[in-house]
């Protein structure tokens, strides 16, 4: 049987721990992230639909308990949580399954084990999880990474996609410039100007999809989807 492709976010500060979690879920053909403290992974895992996160307790700035309550209550979908931690005490166990965690991988763990554990958590929260965005014309899966502008889809890069899936939750509210920046890179963005030429070529992507302007760049502060029809007056 095929493997799902899966978005996970890997949370764990030991740069040798980190480094095998990540290459070892590249290796399966995953989409790993990764967070060294509580507050990147906040910040990422309330920004992006990803199918597991994997939460190290023993972090530098936050304890993990209380990175897996905000990730709970401020994620846009219900995200299953594995905790991965030394602390392997009963009550310690408890508490993280108190504090919202889905299930628990003692450290040292097999990343075989881990692998199985994260398919099984994302089959048990795409039960509970919306397969669809749908925002004016555009139908999105953020499971898929696919898009349609009717019933046309869209060639989207992943950058791309991330983008839009923001601008479309946010609708018909713009999205800051700073807040695209963060959603996409954390706390470390790239020296160039990166965002400006994902944006122009998203532009471009929808532009030749609906035969207008409908990405709109709202001065001194960031952009916004402009799907009202154009007025025949």
């Amino acid at each position: 049987m095929k493997r799902p492709v899966l978005s996970v976010l890997v949370v764990e500060d030991h740069p040798t721990i980190a480094r095998q979690l990540v290459g070892f879920l590249e290796g399966l053909g995953w989409q790993p992230d990764h967070a060294g403290t509580g507050e990147l992974a906040i910040r990422l895992a309330t920004t992006q639909p990803y199918d597991v996160v994997l939460l190290d307790l023993n972090l530098p700035d936050l304890d993990g308990l209380q990175v897996c309550r905000a990730i709970k209550a401020g994620a846009p979908r219900n995200v299953p949580v594995l905790m991965l931690t030394a602390r392997d005490a009963f009550e310690d166990k408890a508490q993280g399954f108190r504090e919202g965690a889905d299930d628990y991988v003692p450290k040292p763990f097999d990343l075989r084990e881990v692998a199985l554990r994260c398919e099984a958590l994302a089959r048990r929260g795409a039960l509970y999880q919306p397969q669809e965005l749908r925002v004016g014309p555009f139908t999105l899966m953020p499971r898929e990474r696919r898009a349609l502008y009717g019933d046309a889809p869209l060639a989207l890069t992943q950058t791309g996609f991330a983008i839009l899936l923001m601008l479309c939750r946010e609708h018909p509210h713009p999205v800051p410039r700073s807040a695209l920046v963060q959603h996409l890179w954390g706390a470390t963005p790239p020296a160039s100007d990166a965002l400006k030429s994902h944006i122009y070529t998203l532009r471009k992507t929808l532009e030749a999809a609906s035969g207008r302007k409908i990405l709109a760049t709202i001065l001194q502060l960031g952009y916004r989807l402009d799907l009202e029809p154009p007025s025949d007056a």
